[in-house]
Formats: C-alpha cells, sequence, structure tokens
C-alpha cells in the first residue's frame, strides 16, 4: 500500500495535478509549514498549501535527493533553486491504513530560504484563494 501512495505522491509533484492531490489526502489531514506557528488540521487547507508549494517549490530545479519510507512514515528530502537561493527541506509524510495522507509536515533550511518561502507562499496562497 505505501508503494503505491508514494507512487501517487510523485506524480502529484511532478504532474502538479491538483485532482490527484485530492484523492490521497485524508479528510482529517494536519499540515505543518515551516513558517505557520499551528497545525492547519483538514483536507481544504492542507490542499491549498501544498497546491501553493507546487507552484512556488516546483520551478524546474525541484528535486528529491533521498527518501526513507518506514511502515506508514515517510521522509522525503528536497534540493531546489529560487531566486538564486538554494532551498534544501524535508517532507515527512504519514499514511493511514487507507494509503491516504493523514499528516504532512515541511521543514525547510536556510534562514534566507525561510524568508524567501514565506514571501512567496504568503503570494501564492492570495493567489490560489
Amino acid at each position: 500500500m505505501i508503494e503505491d501512495t508514494m507512487k501517487a505522491w510523485h506524480h502529484v509533484v511532478t504532474s502538479k495535478d491538483e485532482a490527484a492531490l485530492d484523492a490521497i489526502l485524508a479528510d482529517e489531514v494536519v499540515f505543518h509549514s515551516p513558517v505557520v506557528h499551528t497545525p492547519q488540521a483538514g483536507k481544504p487547507i492542507t490542499k491549498l498549501y501544498l497546491t501553493a508549494a507546487m507552484h512556488v517549490l516546483n520551478n524546474g530545479t525541484f528535486k528529491y535527493l533521498r527518501e526513507i519510507v518506514s511502515g506508514n512514515h515517510a521522509v522525503l528530502e528536497f534540493l531546489t533553486e529560487i531566486d538564486g537561493i538554494v532551498v534544501n527541506g524535508v517532507d515527512m509524510i504519514t499514511w493511514g491504513a487507507d494509503g491516504r495522507i493523514i499528516d504532512f509536515k515541511v521543514m525547510l533550511r536556510p534562514l534566507k530560504a525561510i524568508n524567501l518561502i514565506h514571501r512567496m507562499m504568503g503570494e501564492m496562497l492570495q493567489k490560489l484563494k
């Protein structure tokens, strides 16, 4: 099951397929942003944040460097470059028994990248609302 969900996640990232994203998110999914203090609960807000991130981060330079999967958890390290700033991050994903994502946490580095992503995500979220 986890292999199918991982394959579906990679499809979402490479294709920016919002319908496929919707299909793999559980209704009760919780999103943990690297720049928002509180966890964002529920499918609509999580889908909004992940869709915005796909537009901001996945600009042709985005790539996963490594992937660690254990049980129903995955850690995926990524790298992208935006406006000359190298952004290094980690997606930590947990799936439920049905194979849909129930928890998604993003961590970023360095500080310069966090500040850039914070600004760009805010702008993209306004466009998507």
